[in-house]
């Protein structure tokens, strides 16, 4: 049985591998940037009015002078006709400043007389209310390095510069194996000695929250050739998460049949509460977790050790842990990390009640998971503990 830091070091030394792939923007949230983006375009591409109001050349502006109106520009057209002097044109917001005009006084400065103004803003400079060509980025210019988080604001970014595609760091196809003679499905009638299953879904659930979904959802019973059967159908698939039966009893047949499907272990057993009998394995480039089938158990495995070996893979850097005080007192078993439902409060975290395996009722109304060193027994109010946010 090996520690919870030898475990999760161990399941990141093997997230190695990785693969990229050239996505569409939308696509690519939530994905790491595979490549450097320049830009392909002077963003703004043109000087482009920034309010409502009237183009001209504050060069040639006496400042008591009224301006003669020659035209209108509407954002989306654009006009060649040089501006002279003393003369000014209507113009909207990002419409193109056409040439002979170098400034643009707001439509609440002026006095509009027939086809003349009076700018009456005598605060006015040079250059204001104008968008300079490039002046967000110029062409050729480098605007996203490669490893980059991509999130909308960066989607919104890279499509204004007229970006379709980019290549990222491939999220992995993900198989989920619930296995478990006792579980039926929502809806079904619930008679003695059945349980209904949510592993598959809040797995789903918690997936979906990282933005991916999961290749396959497989439910089978506690027979060791039927579990052979699909784990040998999704070997293809990057990570394999199976629920149920990865203990020792007589009828935890998944270990069992990870082994007979030539899946190499890397360890079986970790020094934690819930969750101890955690195995972790690989064949090939597939990523093997085989948990418990509680619930409570499954969904701690997944925020402490899946979610780090997914960042891993598609690149993403480790989420780093904060600390809070402890508002309770609580004593655990020396040698065991514990991983405990906590509450984030204006005075620090709690731990909650309900801190059994196969209890989600606490789950549910968490918001972090509270972990508990392995070599410290007895934690007191107002000691600080690392916490990993959930949800």
């Amino acid at each position: 049985m090996i520690s919870v830091i030898e475990a999760k070091e161990l399941i990141l030394r093997n997230c190695e591998m990785y693969r990229i792939s050239e996505v569409s923007l939308p696509d690519a949230v939530g994905c790491i940037l595979a490549e450097s983006i320049t830009s392909p375009i002077d963003n703004p591409p043109f000087n482009q009015s920034n309010m409502d109001g009237y183009g001209f050349s504050f060069e040639h502006w006496d400042q008591k002078s009224e301006l003669i109106v020659t035209g209108e520009i509407q954002t989306g057209n654009y006009s060649a006709k040089k501006i002279k002097p003393l003369e000014a044109v209507r113009i909207y917001t990002g419409a193109p400043l056409p040439p002979g005009t170098d400034t643009v006084v707001v439509q609440e400065k002026v006095v509009v007389n027939q086809d003349k103004i009076f700018i009456k803003d005598t605060d006015l400079k040079k250059g204001v209310n104008v968008r300079l060509q490039g002046s967000q980025s110029k062409i050729n210019e480098l605007v996203l390095e490669n490893g980059r988080y991509i999130n909308a604001p960066s989607v919104s970014f890279l499509a204004g510069l007229g970006i379709e595609k980019v290549k990222v760091f491939t999220k992995p196809s993900v198989s989920i194996i619930v296995t478990g003679n006792e579980l039926i499905n929502a809806g079904e009638v619930l008679t003695p000695g059945k349980i209904y299953e949510s592993n598959s879904l809040g797995l789903t659930a918690a997936l979906a929250q990282i933005g991916i979904m999961p290749y396959v959802v497989d439910n089978v019973d506690d027979d060791e050739n039927r579990i052979m059967n699909l784990i040998n159908k999704n070997l293809h698939n990057d990570i394999i998460i199976l629920t149920g039966g990865a203990s020792v009893g007589e009828y935890d047949f998944v270990c069992g049949a990870l082994n007979k499907c030539e899946v190499k272990q890397i360890f079986h057993k970790v020094k934690q509460k819930p969750g101890k009998p955690f195995y972790f394995g690989r064949k090939a480039d597939t990523l093997i977790f085989a948990l418990l089938g509680n619930p409570a158990a499954v969904m701690t495995c997944f925020y402490e050790y899946i979610i780090p070996a997914i960042r891993k893979f598609i690149r993403k850097e480790q989420s780093i842990k904060s600390k809070l005080p402890l508002t309770n007192d609580f004593t655990k078993t020396a040698g065991l990390t514990y991983f405990l439902k906590g509450k984030i409060s204006g005075d620090g975290v709690g731990i909650l009640s309900g801190q059994e395996s196969y209890r989600m009722d606490s789950f549910a109304i968490a918001d972090c998971i509270i972990e508990l060193k392995e070599e410290k027994e007895c934690y007191k109010k107002g000691d600080w503990v690392e916490i990993n946010m959930i949800g």
